[in-house]
């Protein structure tokens, strides 16, 4: 009887000491989660107005490219001042490869976005995962609590353990397809 209560005494020290050390971990986890969620929705919204910018510009060059070409169409036409059509011509010309230049310049910010809001999405699945783990790893470590059974509580332990180990490479940014 004493030998039986030492060892479920020893088992709800081991499941208590489990639980407190997944769930702080699972805490520090979610605080970093949030701060990647936070990135990825100012990323995406830079991105998308970085995109809407670019097709702005790319709007003006292709409107300015074609009223230089009908210019050129209408300057043949008599009664036209040819000077002042080409000179139009010449600052529309000028004009269409401002917006190319800085529309190119936009696209290449758009795709930074795109990679900080990837890279962000590949660390917030990896603490989804370490969430998912960790919450497994509970509820065994529960059940191993209520059942008195020890082989339950290293079964909690080693998927706590694969889920904190999730969770330290989202600490690190280290990207692996095994976490998520």
């Amino acid at each position: 009887m004493e030998l039986e209560l030492k060892l479920e005494s020893r088992l709800s020290a081991y499941v208590a000491l489990t639980v407190v050390i997944i769930s702080v971990f699972m805490a520090l986890c979610k605080v970093q989660d949030g701060n990647l969620v936070d990135a990825m929705l100012h990323s995406d919204v830079k991105m998308v107005d970085t995109w809407n910018e670019y097709q702005a510009e790319r709007i003006k060059m292709h409107d300015d490219e074609n009223n230089a070409a009908s210019l050129k169409i209408h300057s043949g036409i008599a009664g036209v001042d040819v000077v002042a059509a080409s000179a139009e011509e010449a600052r529309l010309a000028g004009e269409a490869a401002k917006y190319a230049k800085s529309s190119g310049v936009l696209a290449k910010e758009a795709r930074g976005y795109e990679r900080i809001y990837e890279s962000a999405e590949r660390r917030h699945n990896q603490f989804s995962t370490t969430e998912a783990y960790c919450a497994i790893a509970l509820a065994v470590a529960a059940v191993a609590a209520l059942t008195n059974f020890l082989p339950l509580l290293f079964v909690a332990w080693f998927v706590g353990a694969y889920g904190m180990i999730a969770g330290l490479a989202g600490f690190m940014g280290w990207i692996s397809p095994l976490f998520g």
